[in-house]
């Protein structure tokens, strides 16, 4: 639980400076759109996606997103004040000289506990890189049993609290461990969705995950209306039996595979939906960018329009 008393600070979240335009074509020949059209649909990236990419070569990798056509970016390292080991002046100025934003950031907030004061020196260092979410993105196998879980959304209310008095929303990413039962109950119906205060906790609802866990995400929509601010855009090959193991080699491209996207995202005033980032978890089965391509490509000519 949190531990120790915590002093607001001050810190005033400035505004996000005005994107750059590039009409750069693909490097990948894939499309003629060039990336400045592509950006007016405000499609987002989970970093995640390129994690060996970044971990090789940062500016280079975000250079290949923007020439693709990606507008938002949501990262997925964060440590002791810095991103992908930059400073956060320096990550937000990198992405706002290539003509993305840094919209929201995956910070773990492990079941041990965090105190109140790194809850605010990680909220400092949000603000300071000017995002308006923070989501915590997942749990470990160990700590997925009901008290733990009870314990760390008590953690996380509070984190969400301190990251509303520098001006930023915190979330939960879900995999589909969260709709197994769990000794009579599901988790994500009967603890998190209600023990989690909707004012200081959104959900960033995976579609991949929620449906390979048998939900339908416009009937969570219709049950849980206004909840579902950010959604994670991946597609799957195959229609399975409901499973809740983390089993990523069914990821497909958005668009190539079954997932009804159009129908949806047609749910989208229902469900709040402020933003959506794509993501693939299995990194393009070794190709991330040509499957980027394949995804901004179809959301931007067959699924936004």
């Amino acid at each position: 639980m949190m531990k120790t008393s915590f002093q607001r600070r001050d810190f005033l979240k400035t505004a996000a400076a005005g994107a750059i335009g590039v009409t750069v074509l693909s490097p990948l020949g894939l499309s003629s759109c060039s990336p400045k059209d592509r950006k007016s649909f405000g499609v987002g990236l989970q970093l995640y996606t390129i994690r060996d990419a970044m971990d090789a070569d940062v500016p280079g990798s975000l250079k290949k997103v923007s020439d693709l056509g990606y507008k938002y970016l949501e990262l997925a390292s964060y440590s002791d004040g810095k991103f992908y080991g930059l400073s956060p002046s320096e990550f937000r100025k990198m992405a706002e000289d290539l003509g993305m934003e840094v919209l929201s950031s995956h910070t773990n907030v492990e079941a041990a506990g965090i105190t109140l004061d790194n809850a605010g020196f990680m909220a400092d260092a949000h603000a300071e890189l000017g995002v308006s979410y923070c989501v915590q993105p997942w749990i470990e196998e160990a700590d997925r049993h009901i008290e733990s879980y009870k314990r760390m959304i008590g953690d996380w209310n509070e984190v969400g609290r301190i990251m509303k008095n520098v001006g930023i929303q915190f979330g939960y990413h879900n995999h589909n461990f969260e709709f197994a039962s769990l000794e009579g109950v599901v988790p994500y119906y009967d603890i998190f969705l209600p023990e989690m205060d909707a004012d200081l906790i959104t959900m960033e609802l995976d579609l991949f995950w929620a449906t390979k866990a048998g939900q339908d995400p416009v009937e969570l929509f219709n049950k849980y209306p206004g909840r579902f601010q950010l959604l994670h855009l991946k597609d799957m090959y195959t229609e399975q039996a409901p499973f809740y193991d983390v089993i990523k080699d069914d990821i497909a491209p958005v668009g190539a595979g079954v997932i009804d996207f159009k129908r949806i995202l047609a749910a989208k005033e229902v469900s709040g939906m402020k933003h959506h980032f794509v993501e693939d978890d299995n990194q393009g089965n070794g190709k991330p960018f040509e499957a980027l391509e394949t995804s901004v490509s179809n959301l931007t000519t067959s699924i936004l329009v």
